[in-house]
């Protein structure tokens, strides 16, 4: 019997193609007029090996030709290997700051600037009236502060943000933070251990529930270098809860001597209380109660690219500037340009301009329209089983986690033979891919988050998904 096995993956090994032999094939044609023969035939060779391994390994023999396995392994490679793996997708989840879509979608003046500075020299680090080196912090500076009423620096994130404030301002020593505010901000990534790895000594009061300010002052002692206030972003406690005020806490750091630091997380810089989006303070209503220093995110309700903003008491700030560490976290003139461009909508009191808030004002009416719009030529396409149904589409990237906002989706109950799961696995492989979500065994595309702009290709992709023609 082993001598049978050993015959048949001899055999097997014997039949594998040689290297030559693939290339000279038409489909190395293809495959050579994207890429140098020398890197196509490293990927023959690898091709080749892997179903090497596969014949030693005893699995199956190949159902097609040995050769045609290589040709095909080779062919999705190149496929790979030329298409972006960033790239575009439609957004019908309804979830308007999918941290895993990217969070915010930066405004057409912000694409702009990102595209007049990426292709260029730029004056990053120069200064054009001395002409000596500059700071690349004044890009965005001068905008943060008129803004805020406060200077600020940029980091790459509000993570980095915490982090470099604490190792800056309270490493070897303590930091005061409440028990119900030592959360996971996302990925694994948890409050308590940057305040380890910044060289801070954490020191819980209070309760999961209640904390007061009483906690705080009980906790302060010749170690304390800090007061950190973390704003419940991206969790929410509801019932028998209790936290003091910021005015509070900003009273009682300023009489020990020491600063209050208030990790703001979504970067909220407008009143959004109109919207219906309670909860969320603007950055500067904190620095005006007197926080030392407020951290928060580019990308989140602020809707401009990743980032970490770093605004604050002026000493405060400017030693945080100077420690080594700021210039690993620092970043590159393409997110400058971007986060300058949206500042800038904002100061000119143009919020509408930014996608992210204006996704969120568009009136549910309007979304309404789009859907039914929407479903009427899908039915015209023959697509069956359409219903256009009332949604919820939530804010997402960790922002107001109990806030929806109302929408209008279209679902999609598909035919026999076929799942929901199947259908949105068909989409979301499909090239632009459509995201969405499902509600009992329907497909539902929330329109909240689609752009006008890719209403069409949104069509064409169910269309395809759907295995309709038209």
């Amino acid at each position: 019997m082993e001598l049978v096995e050993e015959s048949q993956a001899s055999a097997a090994l014997r039949a594998l193609p040689s290297v030559d032999e693939v290339l000279r094939s038409e489909a190395a044609d293809e495959w050579l007029a994207h890429l140098p023969r020398n890197r196509v035939a490293d990927l023959v060779r690898d091709a080749i090996a892997e179903l090497r391994v596969q014949v030693l390994s005893g699995l199956p023999a190949w159902e097609i030709t040995p050769l045609d396995e290589v040709k095909a392994h080779v062919d999705r490679t190149v496929r790979l290997l030329r298409r972006n793996s960033l790239r575009p997708v439609i957004n019908a989840s309804g979830v308007i700051l999918h941290t895993n879509l990217g969070r915010a979608p930066l405004s057409s003046l912000a694409i702009q600037a990102v595209i007049e500075t990426s292709g260029k020299y730029t004056n990053l680090e120069y200064d054009l009236g001395t002409g000596a080196r500059g700071k690349r912090d004044m890009h965005c500076g001068r905008l943060l502060e008129n803004l805020l009423g406060a200077p600020a620096i940029v980091v790459n994130n509000n993570a980095a943000a915490i982090f470099l404030a604490l190792h800056e301002l309270a490493r070897d020593g303590e930091v005061i933070v409440s028990r119900g505010e030592l959360v996971e901000i996302g990925d694994g990534f948890r409050i308590p251990d940057i305040l380890e790895a910044s060289g801070a000594t954490l020191r819980e009061v209070g309760a999961t529930n209640r904390t007061r300010a009483e906690d705080y002052r009980r906790a302060i002692g010749p170690e304390t270098k800090a007061l950190l206030r973390i704003h419940p972003s991206n969790f929410r406690q509801i019932g028998f809860t209790g936290k003091p005020s910021l005015v509070e806490l900003v009273e009682l750091a300023r009489s020990k001597s020491i600063p209050l630091i208030e990790d703001l997380g979504s970067g909220c810089l407008v009143d959004l209380n109109q919207e219906g989006i309670e909860d969320e303070p603007p950055v500067r209503e904190s620095l005006d109660a007197g926080a030392g220093i407020v951290t928060f995110s580019g990308d989140k309700l602020l809707g401009g690219p990743q980032a970490g903003i770093i605004a604050g008491d002026s000493g405060l700030v400017a030693r945080i500037r100077r420690n080594p560490l700021f210039r690993a976290l620092r970043v590159d003139k393409l997110t400058l340009a971007a986060l300058e461009a949206t500042l800038r909508s904002y100061l000119a009191d143009r919020e509408d301009e930014i996608p992210a808030l204006g996704l969120m004002r568009v009136p549910a009416s309007h979304i309404n329209s789009r859907a039914k719009r929407l479903a009427r030529r899908l039915a015209m396409l023959r697509v069956p089983d359409i219903e256009v149904v009332a949604s919820e589409s939530l804010l997402g990237g960790g922002s107001t986690p109990m806030h929806s906002l109302p929408s209008t989706a279209v679902a999609i109950t598909p035919p026999e033979g076929m799942t929901a799961q199947g259908l949105e696995v068909k989409l979301r492989s499909d090239d632009p891919a459509v995201v969405a979500r499902i509600e009992k065994n329907r497909l539902l595309l929330d329109l909240r988050t689609v752009f006008e702009t890719e209403e069409d290709a949104l069509l064409a992709a169910v269309v395809r998904a759907m295995g309709q023609s038209g």
